[in-house]
């Protein structure tokens, strides 16, 4: 398995000690890099990753690792073990993700899952840092400039913007790269790409997320140099990747009731025939 892809750089040291590039790795692997880092979960249970013992709702799952710190795993799917890996390499963020689960399905009021969990669920499985020291960048990126973002301010892209994939699933998608694997992100303002403060400032910044609208997408293959073919101005011109904003239909002009019918005229009678 190749994981030469940019979004696998913050688990390089992971990727190598676990051995990922040979075969996916056991259990007993996993749990000894935990056990190593001193892993908790939010109620500060040790985390530890277990076989799971049979199918679990999405419900379930959040309120499992949240009350025994287990998150169960098949050690045979690349899915689950990039998550693992995520939760190796940013425990802040994933324990703050599964307590603002654990939360939200405590308040809900049926099965359905609301925007808060919707947004969450987002970020769990497709989730994108994007650490900005530039307000205006991250403007750009708000309202979908691609050109202007990706291709005009590519240099300053390159400066100012570190982006950080910490969705497990996005992360399976870059095995086998293709220009439409976008992610949802998370805008941190910060001076420097320290992944350890983003790992503590992004667990903070989940307390505002309340609707998955407040993620703005990406097109990940479109970041400078994640994708060799991004050097030339005509990748930024698919729209089916690099799609527009959505055109909000404006209100349609408001009618005016017609006139109320005047009172007949006291000398004019109104059956037609002449008055009296």
């Amino acid at each position: 398995m190749k994981f030469d892809h940019p979004a696998f750089a913050p688990y390089r040291a992971l990727i190598d000690a676990l051995e990922l590039a040979r075969s996916l790795p056991a259990l007993e692997a996993l749990n000894a890099q935990a056990a190593a880092r001193g892993i908790m979960q939010a109620h500060g249970l040790p985390l530890r990753f277990c076989a799971p013992g049979g199918r679990l709702s999405a419900r379930d799952y959040e309120t499992h690792i949240l009350h025994t710190g287990q998150v169960p795993t098949r050690a045979d799917t690349w899915h689950d073990v990039l998550n693992a890996l995520v939760w190796l390499r940013f425990p802040r963020f994933k324990g703050a993700l599964n307590a603002a689960h654990g939360d939200a399905i405590a308040i809900e009021t049926d099965a359905k899952r609301g925007r808060r969990r919707d947004a969450l669920t987002m970020l769990d499985e497709s989730g994108v840092w994007v650490i900005s020291r530039d307000p205006a960048l991250s403007e750009l990126l708000a309202g979908r400039a691609w050109h202007t973002l990706l291709w005009q301010a590519r240099d300053r892209v390159e400066e100012e913007m570190h982006f950080v994939v910490v969705g497990h699933a996005l992360l399976e998608k870059a095995l086998a790269p293709y220009p439409a694997m976008t992610g949802k992100c998370l805008v941190l303002a910060a001076d420097s790409p320290d992944l350890d403060a983003a790992d503590a400032r992004a667990a903070q910044e989940l307390g505002a997320i309340d609707s998955p609208r407040l993620l703005p997408p990406l097109p990940v293959q479109g970041i400078p140099g994640w994708d060799p073919a991004n050097a030339d101005a005509a990748y930024y011109a698919n729209q089916d990747v690099f799609r527009p904003p959505r055109q909000v239909s404006p209100p349609p002009p408001a009618t005016r009731p017609p006139p109320p019918t005047p009172a007949p005229c006291p000398d004019r009678r109104t059956d037609g025939y002449p008055p009296p």
